[in-house]
C-alpha cells in the first residue's frame, strides 16, 4: 500500500527452543506497558484496516487533510480545525462520535460495508479513555516450546519513513500448512479387532477418530453400489448391467483391487480426471469478457490432460510440463501443448484495450491460477497489501509475478501428432467453409451495387474514373449506393467472415501456447499470433515492481523473481543451488518455479493434491477448503492422515492412480452410506466429517448428461478432437452473444447425432453462452478456479431434468431401444428399471408401472403429438452505431435436410410415447441422480 511506503519481506523463525530469541529482544518486550501493548495489538491494526487508505497516504493524497500517521496528527484533527481526539474522553472526542456514526455531519468510514462494528468501536473508546498511547515500537515474537516445535512465522518491515505495524506471529494452527510434512506412524491399535489380513492405514486413522467420538462405521456396500461408486469415480460412466453380474460373482479376496484397477485403465479414466482439474484450471475454447473470441486449438491442451492423466504421469512431472514444458523440453510438442495452462484464464487485448492493463490483468491472474491450483492459497490479497491473513507479503507475490515476466502469447505451428484426433477435419470445416462463402456472396452483392452506383455517380458528374475526382469530392466508397439497412448488413457480415475464418483456425496445426521475451503485440482479435523469429524474441524483459494498491500507475520497489518466502527461509538467504531460488534470465525462471512447487521439500504441494483426490472420493477433502490451506480455509479433519498419504504419495512415484487405488481398497471407502446409529450421527458429527459413513452426493451435471446418454446406447465413445456443438435449448441457443461489435452467428448444433452426442467433455465451451442443463446442476463457470463445486437443490433443476428437450428426447431414445426387442410388456418395464436404476422392480413398482404404461398408451392413441419443425432462421436486431437507429435482420440457420433430429414423439407410435413417460419418472428418481 503506497500510503505505508513499506518495503516487506518475509522470514520464518523456527522456534524449536526457548533461548532461540536475544535477551535484548526479550527486555524490549518486557519494558512496553500494557497500553502500549494494547495499541500494538488492537489499535494500529485497525487503523490500517479502516482508516489509513485515506489518512495514511501520501502527504500530497491526504482525504480532509486528516492525518493519522501520528499521535499528534491524529488527535489535532483534519479541515473542521478542531481536536478529532480529547484525551481520556471519548465520548467528547469528535473521532469516536465519526466512528459511532452517531454525528450525521460525519460518518466514518463512509461506506456502510467497512463501518466498525460493536467490538471494534469498544477498542476506539477503550484506547481514548486509557490515554490515547501510541507506540512505534513492535512486540518481540514469542519464543516457543522445543517440546512442540512449533514453526512460528515473523513478519518484518524494513524501509520507509513512516513505520507502521506489518509484524504479525502466527499461531501454528494457522500455518499447519507450511509445517514440514510429518511421516506418522499408522495408529494399528485402532484396528485390533480387524483381522491382520483387512487391516488398511486408512482405516487405521479414520478409527482411531470414530472411537474417540464412540461412533461405529457402516458395515461394506453391496456390490452393486460398490462398483457403481467406483465407476463413476473413476470414468464418470454408469457401470453396464454385464458388469454388474460379473462382479457380483467374484467371490475373491482380490475381485475388488483387481476392479478398481481394471477402471483405472480404462479410456475413460482420464476424461473423468481431466474434467476435475479443468475446473481448477478455467478451461475454456473462448477468450471471455465482452468479445469471447475463440481459442482455435485450446482444445490440445484438453487433450493433453486426458492423455498425462491416462498415462498416470507423475504429478510432480505434470505440474513442471504445464508450467515450463517449453523451457524443459522445446522439441517436443506434448511440451508445448502442455503449457496451454498458463493461458487458461479470461484475457482479452482488443485495439480499445491499454496494453499495460490486459498485461498485468495477465499477470495478476497467472500469478493467482498457480496459487490456488498448485498451493491451496490464493494470493489477490496480496496484491495491494501484505496478506491479512497469511504468510503471504505483497514483495512475495510480486515476485511471483516477475517469474512470469517473460512470457508472451503465442500460437506456435505444432504439426499435429498421430494420438491426436482430427478424424472430423473435413466434415466440419467443408460446413464452416459454406458458411463463408455465403457470407461473401452477400458482400459481393453489396460491392457489386457500390460499385454500379459509382460508375453511375461517375457518368453523371462527368468523369471516366475515380481517379479523375479529388479525394474529398468522392462519395463514400465503401458503402455508397446501399440503404441504411444494407450499411449495417455490410458491418455485420465482415464480423461474421472474421468469425468464421477464425474458426477455421481449429482445423490448423497451431498450438496455444507461450515463449520467453520482450512484450509483443499479441492481440486477441487476431486469429493467429505466430511466434515472432529469434531476433524479435531478443531484448529486455519486462521488469516487475510492487504497485501500490495494486495500481499500474504506482510502481514503487523493484523486485526480482522468487518464491514464498515462509517456505524453508527467504529466497536471498539461500545459496546459488538452493531448491527455491529462481534465476534473473529470462529463460528457466519458469521451470525454475516449477521445480520448486513440484519438489518433495515444498510443505503445499503433496498435500493439496492428495486432498484433491480425496475430496473426488468423499465430497468433501480432508480439507474442506481444497483452494485454501490457508488461516480462513478449513482445518484438516484428519491432520495425521493428510500427512500420511502425502508422503506416502511421494514415496510411490507421485502416482495418482495408485493413490486413487491406496483409497478405495479401504473399508472407510467401501462402507455404507446407511450410518449404523442415525441419531448418533447427528449429534455428534452431523456432517459426517469423521466418515462413519460414505457421504451420499448427486452425479455431477456431465455424469447426468453422460449417463442419460449411455443408458440409451446413443454416447459416442470417441476421444479427442476440436469441440463438438450438442443440442442445447433453443431459446438459450438463439439468443444474441456479443462478440467484435456485433452478434456472433447463431449457435447451430452439429448435424448428425453421434457428432453431438459425444462426452460433455468434448462439448464446445464458451464463457459467454453455456448449457443451461449443465447449469443448473451447478456445473462451475470458466471465470474463477473452482474448488468444489456446490450441490443445491433448486426448482428450476426440475424444469431441466422433468420437463427439458434432452431428457424427454433420451426417454424417447430408450423406450424405442426396449421396443425393438421383441418381449413382452412386463419384462420391457423391467428392462427399463434395469437399464435406469440397474436393478429388476419390485412387485409393486412393476404393477404401477404396467398400470400407468396400459393407461398412456390409451390416452397418447387418441392424443397424437403435434410435429414441431426445426427453426430456420431467427430475427436480429441491433442499434446502428452510426445512426443510432434500431434495425432488424434475418439470419439464415443451417439446419437443412442434412440436420438429422434425436427421435421425436411423432416418429414413433403410442406405447413408445408411454413407456417414455416411465423413463423420464425413472430418470429423474433419486436412485439414478445420487450416488451412494
Amino acid at each position: 500500500m503506497r500510503a505505508l511506503s513499506l518495503s516487506v519481506s518475509l522470514g520464518i523463525l523456527l522456534c524449536l527452543a526457548d533461548g532461540l530469541l536475544s535477551s535484548s529482544a526479550r527486555a524490549d518486550d518486557a519494558q512496553l506497558t500494557p497500553q502500549e501493548t494494547f495499541f500494538i495489538q488492537k489499535v494500529r491494526p485497525l487503523f490500517e484496516q479502516k482508516c489509513l487508505g485515506c489518512h495514511g497516504a501520501t502527504p500530497d493524497d491526504i482525504k480532509g487533510e486528516y492525518n493519522m500517521l501520528t499521535r499528534a496528527a491524529l488527535i489535532k484533527g483534519g479541515e473542521s480545525e478542531e481536536p478529532a481526539v480529547i484525551v481520556g474522553k471519548p465520548e467528547q472526542s469528535p473521532f469516536w462520535k465519526a466512528v459511532t456514526w452517531k454525528d450525521d455531519s460525519i460518518q466514518m468510514p463512509p461506506q456502510e460495508r467497512n463501518r466498525l462494528n460493536d467490538a471494534e468501536i469498544e477498542i476506539i473508546k477503550q484506547w481514548i479513555a486509557d490515554g490515547a498511547v501510541w507506540t512505534d515500537r513492535n512486540l518481540a515474537p514469542p519464543t516457543t516450546n522445543s517440546a512442540n516445535a512449533a514453526q512460528e512465522i515473523v513478519m518484518s518491515t524494513s524501509g520507509g519513513q513512516s513505520p507502521t505495524w506489518t509484524n504479525r506471529t502466527y499461531e501454528p494452527e494457522d500455518v499447519w500448512a507450511y509445517q514440514p510434512i510429518r511421516r506418522p506412524d499408522i495408529p494399528w491399535q485402532a484396528l485390533a479387532q480387524t483381522p491382520a489380513t483387512k487391516r488398511h492405514p486408512i482405516d487405521a486413522f479414520i478409527q482411531r477418530k470414530l472411537q474417540e467420538k464412540r461412533l461405529t462405521p457402516s458395515p461394506p456396500a453391496d456390490r452393486k453400489t460398490l462398483i457403481r461408486r467406483a465407476c463413476y469415480d473413476l470414468t464418470g460412466l454408469p457401470p453396464s448391467l454385464g458388469e454388474i453380474h460379473s462382479f457380483e460373482k467374484q467371490k475373491s479376496p482380490e475381485a475388488w483391487s483387481q476392479k478398481v484397477k481394471h477402471l483405472l485403465e480404462s479410456p475413460q479414466y482420464g476424461e473423468q480426471m481431466t474434467q476435475m482439474w479443468i475446473d481448477i484450471v478455467r478451461y475454456a475454447d473462448t477468450s471471455g469478457f465482452a468479445n469471447d473470441y475463440e481459442r482455435p486449438n485450446a482444445w490440445r491442451y484438453r487433450d493433453y490432460l486426458v492423455r498425462s492423466f491416462n498415462a498416470d504421469k507423475p504429478y510432480n512431472r505434470f505440474i513442471i510440463e504445464q508450467l515450463a514444458g517449453d523451457e524443459l523440453d522445446p522439441a517436443d510438442p506434448e511440451m508445448l501443448i502442455a503449457t496451454g495452462f498458463l493461458r487458461s484464464g479470461p484475457w482479452e487485448h482488443t485495439g480499445m484495450s491499454v496494453a499495460a492493463v490486459t498485461r498485468q490483468l495477465f499477470l495478476d491472474d497467472i500469478t493467482q491460477s498457480v496459487g490456488v491450483s498448485f498451493l491451496a492459497h490464493s494470493f489477490r490479497c496480496a496484491k495491494c497489501h501484505d496478506h491479512k491473513f497469511d504468510p503471504v507479503p505483497t514483495r512475495d507475490y510480486y515476485r511471483i509475478q516477475a517469474v512470469f515476466a517473460p512470457v508472451q502469447f503465442a500460437d506456435r505451428k505444432v504439426a499435429y501428432q498421430s494420438y491426436e484426433n482430427i478424424s472430423g477435419f473435413d466434415h466440419m470445416k467443408a460446413r464452416t467453409e459454406k458458411l463463408l462463402a455465403e457470407t461473401k456472396a452477400q458482400q459481393q452483392k453489396f460491392k457489386e451495387k457500390t460499385d454500379a452506383a459509382i460508375a453511375a455517380w461517375l457518368k453523371e458528374n462527368g468523369y471516366k474514373n475515380l481517379k479523375q475526382v479529388a479525394a474529398d469530392k468522392r462519395p463514400p466508397l465503401r458503402w455508397f449506393g446501399l440503404t441504411e439497412l444494407e450499411k449495417s448488413l455490410l458491418k455485420i457480415n465482415n464480423k461474421r467472415i472474421d468469425y468464421f475464418e477464425r474458426e477455421l483456425k481449429r482445423y490448423e496445426p497451431y498450438c496455444f501456447s507461450v515463449y520467453n521475451g520482450p512484450s509483443n503485440n499479441f492481440r486477441s482479435t487476431k486469429a493467429v499470433n505466430l511466434i515472432p523469429g529469434p531476433k524479435q524474441r531478443q531484448g529486455n524483459v519486462e521488469e516487475i515492481f510492487i504497485l501500490a494498491g495494486g495500481a499500474i500507475t504506482a510502481p514503487t520497489d523493484k523486485v526480482t523473481p522468487g518464491v514464498l518466502s515462509a517456505m524453508a527461509g527467504s529466497n536471498d538467504r539461500q545459496n546459488p543451488n538452493a531448491w527455491n531460488t529462481i534465476p534473473h534470465t529470462a529463460d528457466g525462471r519458469r521451470l525454475a518455479l516449477a521445480r520448486w512447487i513440484a519438489s518433495s521439500n515444498n510443505t503445499l504441494t503433496a498435500r493439496v493434491i492428495v486432498n484433491r483426490i480425496w475430496q473426488q472420493h468423499f465430497g468433501t477433502g480432508l480439507v474442506a477448503t481444497p483452494n485454501n490451506f490457508g488461516q480462513k480455509g478449513a482445518k484438516p479433519s484428519h491432520p495425521e492422515l493428510l500427512d500420511w498419504l502425502a508422503t506416502w504419495f511421494m514415496d510411490h512415484g507421485w502416482s495418482i492412480k495408485q493413490l486413487h487405488h491406496l483409497i478405495m481398497t479401504s473399508q472407510t471407502y467401501q462402507q455404507s452410506s446407511t450410518p449404523v446409529d442415525a441419531e448418533q450421527v447427528r449429534t455428534l458429527d452431523p456432517s459426517n466429517q469423521l466418515l462413519s459413513h460414505f457421504p451420499t452426493r448427486r452425479l455431477t451435471a456431465e455424469q447426468i448428461r453422460d449417463s442419460l446418454l449411455a443408458i440409451t446406447n446413443e454416447l459416442n465413445p470417441e476421444m479427442g478432437g476440436p469441440g463438438v456443438f450438442p443440442e442445447i435449448n433453443w431459446e438459450v441457443a438463439l439468443q444474441p452473444r456479443h462478440i467484435m461489435g456485433s452478434v456472433a452467428p447463431a449457435y447451430q448444433p452439429m448435424p448428425k447425432p453421434e457428432q453431438r452426442n459425444r462426452r460433455t467433455l468434448y462439448a464446445f465451451r464458451y464463457r459467454t453462452l453455456s448449457d443451461p442443463m449443465l447449469d443448473v446442476f451447478n456445473r462451475p463457470g470458466s471465470e474463477i478456479s473452482c474448488e468444489r463445486r456446490d450441490e443445491t437443490t433448486v426448482t428450476p433443476q426440475v424444469f431441466a431434468l422433468f420437463n427439458g428437450q434432452f431428457t424427454h428426447d433420451r426417454a424417447l431414445a430408450l423406450a424405442h431401444l426396449i421396443r425393438q426387442k421383441d418381449q413382452t410388456l412386463p419384462d420391457a418395464v423391467s428392462q427399463i428399471f434395469q437399464q435406469v436404476t440397474l436393478r429388476t422392480p419390485t412387485e409393486s413398482e412393476l404393477k404401477l408401472a404396467l398400470t400407468h404404461v396400459k393407461e398412456m398408451t390409451d390416452y397418447h392413441a387418441v392424443h397424437p403429438p403435434r410435429k414441431i419443425p426445426l427453426p430456420r432462421e431467427v430475427k436480429r436486431s441491433m442499434i446502428e452505431e452510426l445512426t443510432g437507429e434500431s434495425f432488424t435482420w434475418t439470419e439464415k440457420l443451417d439446419l437443412t435436410e442434412n440436420y438429422i433430429q434425436d427421435l421425436k414423439p411423432w416418429d414413433v407410435d403410442a406405447e413408445t410415447r408411454a413407456l417414455a413417460e416411465l423413463c423420464l419418472v425413472l430418470m429423474n428418481s433419486n436412485e439414478f441422480i445420487y450416488l451412494r
